[in-house]
């Protein structure tokens, strides 16, 4: 059902049974999204959502979580380890169209118009803070030593949306809107997860942050000497 909606939506689609076939499938193909149920025969999802997120060629790819497992903590764990977005069955195919859409336009530039040429980003799109580089452009996070730190689609917005706005707290219904550009349940929790898994790529100590501080019981903020 869903390979058909979203084929006559004009997506390539393609379909794997189980967690063998899908391994097969991207150790060949480079895929924009993936929608993962985590009930498989044989395999746990939250497993393969972490070794899609390990992969060199596939590790920055969407990844819709679509289960019929709608319990809160299954939501937290899911978006904790690098789920884009969570969908509890019985769902709208719609809705389905509408979540992956706000996945993809995350993860990809918007194209140039006909006629106009892509240039390089420029200084406005790089925020320099304590020798780290995030540049919106690529959106790609360098480290002070020059190595580049994988961030999920939801960890880069995080990042990106404190580090434009350093010294503004931010709550978590606002970091919610923000970052996921769109109207959902709100989990506050899961932005939790995202920002403690954030603090482990980016922080010397993550229990005690030099860049994104927890403000009681408001939300966070950035805090980094931005450039």
């Amino acid at each position: 059902m869903l390979t058909r909606y979203l084929t006559d939506e004009g997506f390539q689609v393609s379909s794997a049974a189980d967690g063998a076939t899908l391994r097969e499938f991207l150790k060949c193909h480079k895929v924009d999204l993936v929608l993962l149920d985590l009930i498989l025969p044989g395999e746990d999802g939250f497993q393969l959502v972490r070794e899609i997120r390990a992969q060199p060629s596939n590790g920055k790819a969407g990844i819709i979580m679509l289960t019929g497992r709608s319990d809160m903590i299954d939501t937290v764990v899911g978006l904790e380890i690098g789920a884009d977005d969570y969908i509890a069955k019985p769902f709208h195919l719609r809705e389905v169209l509408a979540r992956i859409r706000s996945v993809l336009r995350r993860i990809q530039p918007a194209s140039p118009a006909e006629g106009e040429t892509k240039s390089l980003p420029n200084i406005a799109e790089i925020i320099r803070f304590d020798g780290w580089q995030l540049d919106l452009g690529r959106r790609e996070l360098k480290a002070p030593d020059g190595s580049e730190i994988a961030l999920t689609t939801g960890e880069f917005e995080l990042l990106a949306t404190l580090a434009r706005h350093p010294g503004r707290v931010f709550n978590r219904d606002q970091l919610m809107d923000l970052t996921r550009g769109r109207h959902w349940e709100a989990v506050d929790r899961s932005i939790d997860a995202q920002v403690a898994r954030l603090r482990r790529k980016i922080e010397l100590d993550p229990k005690h942050p030099n860049f994104v501080k927890s403000v009681r019981g408001v939300g966070y903020v950035f805090t980094g000497h931005t450039q």
